[in-house]
């Protein structure tokens, strides 16, 4: 007969076997939920299906997803990314150092964020760039590379090729446009994800031609010795040659093409024959309106010559000076203007209007003055805009914009009268107008003009390397904005060339 102990013990066994299985499920169950949760996509159960439980259930689980479902239940504490504004497809080989703020709307700059790595697949533009030869760029600049170098190392900004200064580099935009793109293929340069350079045409958004036009301009428009035509005019005929020719060009009669002719005199002579192409300008002043306009074009800051005023600014009671202008006063067209205001203004007691030219310390002196003043004026001179606009901007000093043909830069995203004064050409000349109106002005409207002008002022800087929300990175976001009119136009230009092509064919 068994003994009481032995059989307790075999009554036992079944509770013990039963309890070892109910252990070893919960344990291959909780193995079966790691393995899915962690899984690709090939998982039988979908990614956005745990994204929605883990949100429902409040975990700070999350993964990057183009589902605006998924995007509306994340917290608010997440970081958003960037949403692709393309609906190109784009190529995941093609990467690169640069880095971009984050954003939640197409204008992403204009708010600066957390940089975030990127590639060719996250950038704002992928920008395809001739080579072409130094004698277009760098080497108006007197730089030599060795023997078949087309482009300077820019990996270092400290030792870059300098640009000339004084008044040359108010038109200086085509030589940070080109140091950003070269630098977008650079590990190193930390930079806005706005614009990434890419080797094959194909996969470009946009073409850009690194042609130094205002440089060009400033440096070689005038004959020397027995010359019959100047540098500048050989370096125009030979671009337009060389556009010509190109397979890029010929693609989309040069309507996805971009070239940069700041200055009011660049590119006169191959202006009309390079028309087609995304012009980036200073105004529409000295264009005919079939070759400029603002529905194709870009307006683009010009690079101010006064110091930035960086952190806090004289406030409204210490600036004594009511009105600044300093500059040229005798001008042709629209500009003439600026006599008339001189002689109604120049012996105000509260006002500062004379002329002025570089010499002397004359860009410092300007400087210190707009920082004194309350109020500076930017009158239209022989063409609509001038660089006291973004002189004042950089001072933070409330400008007055006198020009009536003016376009501004940005305007799509930026409300300047949140931050300038307008006058009508014809009211500024009316005796008495302009002073009743600016001393009208009270402390506090002044004082919150100011403080938008300061938030911004870095709209308007150049500088290598780019940076968030800057001049250079707005322009490429400018650039973008317009993608929607290039495609139509490019595709209303293959209408019959493409029906030609399937002729040939039959």
């Amino acid at each position: 007969m068994p003994s009481p102990v032995f059989m307790s013990e075999k009554r036992m066994q079944p509770s013990r076997l039963l309890f070892c299985l109910i252990t070893s499920s919960m344990f291959l169950l909780m193995l079966s939920f790691v393995f899915l949760f962690q899984s690709d996509s090939s998982s039988l159960i979908p990614e956005s299906v745990f994204k929605l439980i883990l949100l429902n259930n409040t975990s700070e689980f999350y993964s990057p997803s183009s589902d605006s479902e998924i995007d509306d239940k994340l917290p608010t504490s997440l970081p958003l990314l960037s949403p692709t504004i393309s609906d190109k497809p784009r190529s995941g080989d093609l990467d690169n150092g640069c880095q971009g703020p984050n954003s939640n709307n197409e204008t992403g700059d204009l708010v600066q964020g957390t940089n975030k790595v990127c590639d060719a697949t996250q950038a704002l533009l992928r920008v395809f760039m001739y080579d072409l030869p130094p004698e277009f760029h760098f080497g108006l600049l007197g730089w030599k590379g060795k023997v078949g170098q087309i482009w300077p190392d820019v990996s270092d900004p400290n030792r870059i090729p300098s640009y000339p200064g004084g008044l040359n580099l108010q038109h200086s935009i085509e030589y940070w446009l080109t140091l950003d793109l070269l630098s977008s293929n650079i590990p190193s340069v930390i930079r806005p994800c706005s614009a990434v350079r890419v080797v094959n045409s194909s996969q470009a958004d946009i073409i850009f031609v690194p042609f130094f036009s205002s440089l060009s301009y400033n440096r070689n428009s005038k004959l020397h010795g027995r010359e019959k035509a100047s540098i500048n005019r050989m370096l125009q005929d030979k671009l337009v040659q060389f556009l010509m020719s190109q397979d890029e060009w010929k693609r989309s009669g040069g309507k996805d093409h971009l070239i940069v002719a700041h200055h009011p005199n660049s590119m006169m002579a191959a202006r009309r024959k390079l028309g087609s192409a995304i012009l980036v300008l200073a105004d529409f002043g000295r264009y005919p309106v079939e070759i400029a306009n603002i529905d194709k074009d870009i307006i683009a800051p010009y690079k101010h010559v006064v110091r930035t005023i960086y952190g806090e600014s004289v406030p409204f009671e210490k600036r004594p000076i009511l009105v600044y202008f300093q500059g040229a006063i005798y001008r042709k067209d629209g500009g003439v203007i600026r006599q008339e205001l001189y002689y109604l203004l120049k012996d105000e007691k509260d006002v500062h209007f004379t002329f002025g030219n570089v010499r002397s310390h004359g860009i410092s002196k300007a400087g210190q003055g707009m920082a004194s003043s309350r109020f500076c004026l930017n009158i239209a001179g022989d063409t609509p805009s001038s660089n006291r606009l973004f002189d004042a901007i950089a001072s933070h000093c409330v400008p007055v914009i006198i020009s009536d043909k003016i376009e501004l830069p940005f305007e799509d995203v930026l409300d300047y009268a949140e931050f300038c004064i307008f006058v009508r050409a014809s009211d500024a000349v009316k005796k008495g107008f302009l002073l009743n109106l600016l001393r009208g002005i009270k402390k506090d409207r002044w004082t919150t003009m100011w403080e938008k002008l300061k938030q911004v002022a870095h709209h308007f800087e150049y500088q290598y390397p780019s940076q968030p929300g800057d001049s250079v990175a707005m322009i490429w976001e400018a650039v973008s904005r317009k993608r929607a009119s290039i495609r139509f136009r490019v595709n209303k230009n293959n209408r019959f060339s493409r029906s030609q092509l399937i002729r040939k064919h039959k």
